[in-house]
């Protein structure tokens, strides 16, 4: 073989050598990544309110504040196309003794609900423990009539709660007497007196059996105080002192309006159990709150009852 046929021959392995390398390496390499596209979120559709029914539509509430001040609510829900203008709202029911006028009137909007309060009677038909309510809503020239629908029975639980009150009156008075009596400590009790004062007229006879505290008064040593006292109306007048301390110390506490001196009693009338809740006087209510604040000290340390 000459020489010139030995260069062809090495130039030929050489290159076959170079390609099966090229060959191998492009074998190996990993796949290219394929481009990530930008993922898009489709935006949510937006609620859409059911069209109106036409109707309009009556429910009772009663807030805390609505029960202190001796007053219901009935919220009128317009689910009409068009506002609604009351001109005069007129509550019914057999267990109260006559209409009640609706107050705070103004415009409900379409599809919005707006609150109308009424003054609770003071005597209501206690003859009718049962029954339900309507409302008169007068507007644009007519008047429809609603049923009122009662979840909580409001007008139902007034009706009891103030019969036996008018009933347990026949025979004593009950009050919360005016001053609280307080050491101004902090730390220390104070004394809530419940005043009892019979009528003078003979017949019943009523137990106090229980009283409950609220979100600012708790009893000092038990869950709830148990006079124990039984009332007769030819009795003499007493006093029942109860040994009080903060329920709790929290700013959160002296928030609650409705509730704060509204203290439900526990009784037995007759031999028959019922409960009424007994406010305190504006005046008193402010000096059993002064002395909660008193004997808590700092409110911004909750204390949990002390």
């Amino acid at each position: 073989m000459g020489p010139s046929r030995m260069v062809w021959l090495v130039a030929v392995a050489l290159l076959a050598t170079a390609c099966s390398s090229g060959d191998s390496t492009s074998a190996n390499a990993p796949e290219p990544s394929p481009s990530r596209s930008i993922r898009t979120l489709s935006p949510l559709p937006m609620p859409t309110q059911p069209p109106p029914t036409g109707r309009l539509i009556a429910d009772m509430r009663q807030s805390s504040r609505d029960a202190a001040a001796g007053r219901m609510e009935v919220w009128i829900d317009n689910d009409t196309a068009g506002e609604v203008t009351p001109t005069r709202i007129t509550y019914r029911d057999p267990r109260y003794r006559t209409p009640l006028p609706g107050t705070r009137l103004r415009p409900i909007p379409s599809q919005s609900e707006r609150g109308f309060q009424f003054l609770l009677p003071p005597l209501p038909a206690c003859d009718h423990p049962r029954g339900s309510g309507t409302v008169t809503v007068t507007y644009g020239g007519k008047s429809t009539i609603l049923p009122v629908e009662d979840e909580t029975n409001v007008a139902g639980r007034f009706t009891t709660a103030r019969c036996l009150e008018l009933a347990v009156a026949r025979v004593a008075d009950l009050s919360w007497d005016d001053d609280v009596d307080f050491s101004g400590e902090v730390g220390d009790p104070g004394t809530l007196t419940l005043v009892v004062r019979p009528t003078g007229t003979a017949g019943s006879t009523l137990t106090i059996d229980s009283v409950s505290g609220t979100p600012i008064i708790a009893p000092v040593g038990t869950d709830v105080w148990r006079p124990d006292v039984t009332v007769h109306g030819t009795d003499a007048p007493s006093r029942v002192g109860l040994t009080m301390k903060p329920n709790r110390c929290d700013d959160h506490a002296f928030q609650e309006s409705g509730g704060a001196t509204a203290f439900k009693i526990g009784l037995h009338l007759d031999g028959e159990p019922g409960q009424i809740t007994l406010r305190m006087s504006i005046p008193g209510a402010k000096n059993a709150i002064d002395f909660a604040k008193g004997s808590c000290g700092d409110l911004d340390t909750v204390s949990g009852g002390g």
